[in-house]
């Protein structure tokens, strides 16, 4: 299946932007590429033998959403995805994943495995940014533990 949304990402995750577009537009644009490129994170880390069990997660009362949870062999993953359409004057994605939003993902994982009542699972935090340029496949980087629930850090 990766090999199927791979193709289709061919020419990139992000629609082509409109010249004077207004704002209201622009924000639907940047959530359809996002979307897009959950999806493209999905299927690749399917492909990377993960398995599956939660997408877009969110509990009543509490910030905040995890985008991907699964199952890396032994070790649940949660796994923030960050996607943004190249542009030299902007940070790349996985710098945009800072101590606050850290706090916010420990949380919520925190929240997901009280839930489940998997609190002895081992467990870490991925994230995986994707870089799409017009016209080119999307750029992927998997940055396994990329922060742990006590302490902040950056990929």
């Amino acid at each position: 299946m990766f090999a199927a949304v791979s193709f289709a990402a061919r020419k990139g995750l992000a629609e082509p932007a409109r010249d004077n577009a207004p704002e209201p537009e622009t924000r639907t644009r940047a959530r359809r590429t996002g979307i897009r490129g959950e999806t493209y994170a999905y299927w690749y880390l399917r492909r990377q033998r993960y398995v599956m069990i939660a997408r877009n997660y969110t509990a009543p009362g509490w910030k905040g959403e995890i985008d991907l949870v699964g199952y890396d062999g032994p070790v649940l993953a949660f796994v923030e995805v960050k996607t943004r359409t190249e542009n030299a004057a902007r940070p790349r994605p996985e710098q945009s994943v800072n101590a606050e939003k850290e706090r916010v993902l420990a949380r919520m994982a925190g929240q997901f495995l009280r839930a489940r009542r998997l609190e002895g699972v081992p467990h870490r935090f991925d994230v995986i940014a994707i870089e799409s340029r017009p016209g080119a496949r999307p750029v992927l980087r998997l940055h396994k533990g990329a922060f742990t629930s006590g302490a902040p850090s950056s990929p």
